[in-house]
């Protein structure tokens, strides 16, 4: 047997390779031998020189065995889709925008406007989306908004300015006088009222005053065992009414008549500063026709001494203007 630690004969050479010291021979072909061809097994190709690799194909360093591949590079930006729902969001917005702008149309703006905003606003969170068209919704559903607004006040602006001048003018206010009547130019003021049993009569509303009962506390006091007594200093009227629709509206309407006391000193006294039940009470809650109309009595506390001196405000309607009528 061969030392394995001296020199080593032609003849003594081991068909398998040369030992290691613990006995194992070396493969032929393995690097690291003298005299051999370095070998490196390139995946898909055993036993082929590094020097015979295909030259057509492609090896990247730490990707072994995937000749001709190629990997993404870490860092490039990604390609966003469009956003559809950043889409639709803006479409709402501009639609709302535009009917906000339009002073018959403005409830319709009021209700898509929202409705754009939080649609634009869930666009924003979709990931790997576009958020142009959802940016630009936000934006014109805020202004649209405000523009909303403004279009509302100056709509607001001009009815309030209609109804003033409505108010100011009297409400187009007419008066008829009883027949055998006689009036001055300036009939219908505090100074000069109307005569009793005048008809005021606006575009929708006739009131006509037909009497007034000057000492009714006994009337009122028996008509409720409820009804509290005038307080000190002050005795009940009875003003008797009649109210006539001559509007055109088919839904009927409601009399907003209203008929006050004002003393001599230039004090208002209404129905509704005192609750008592009045005899054949005027009705003013149900609802009139064209043609329709309601008759009774309204009661009032007044100063006792001064009862005579002072004049009704007739108001037909809710923004017809004042109209003083004699309670004699």
């Amino acid at each position: 047997m061969t030392n394995p630690t001296g020199p080593v004969e032609p003849g003594d050479q081991n068909p398998q390779g040369p030992q290691d010291p613990q006995g194992q021979s070396y493969p032929q072909g393995m690097p690291g031998q003298p005299g051999q061809p370095y070998y490196q097994d390139a995946p898909g190709q055993p036993g082929q020189p590094y020097s015979q690799w295909p030259q057509d194909q492609q090896y990247y360093q730490g990707q072994p065995g995937y000749p001709g591949q190629q990997y993404p590079q870490y860092g490039q930006p990604q390609t966003k889709e469009e956003n559809t729902v950043g889409l639709i969001g803006l479409v709402i917005a501009v639609i709302g925008f535009v009917f906000a702008c339009i002073p018959g149309a403005l409830i319709l703006g009021w209700i898509l406007l929202p409705i754009g905003f939080i649609v634009s606003l869930v666009s924003l969170f979709l990931k790997g989306k576009k958020h142009g068209f959802g940016i630009a919704g936000l934006i014109v559903s805020v202004v649209g908004t405000v523009v909303g607004f403004c279009v509302f006040f100056l709509v607001v602006d001009d009815v309030v300015d209609d109804a003033l001048d409505d108010i100011g003018s009297g409400g187009d206010v007419s008066v008829a006088v009883p027949e055998g009547a006689e009036t001055g130019g300036d009939a219908g003021t505090r100074e000069n009222p109307y005569p009793l049993g005048s008809t005021v009569t606006d575009k929708d509303w006739s009131v006509t005053i037909n009497s007034v009962d000057l000492d009714a506390a006994a009337a009122i006091n028996g008509e409720n065992s409820y009804n509290d007594p005038a307080p000190e200093g002050m005795t009940y009227i009875l003003v008797n009414v009649t109210i006539n629709y001559i509007g055109d509206s088919d839904g009927g309407e409601m009399p907003w008549t209203r008929v006050d006391y004002v003393t001599p000193d230039g004090n208002t006294i209404s129905s509704s500063d005192n609750f008592v039940m009045a005899p054949d009470s005027l009705d003013t809650i149900s609802e009139l026709y064209k043609g329709g109309s309601t008759s009774g009595n309204i009661a009032l506390a007044v100063p006792q001494d001064t009862v005579g001196d002072g004049v009704l405000a007739v108001s037909p309607g809710m923004l017809s203007g004042k109209t003083f009528v004699s309670v004699r």
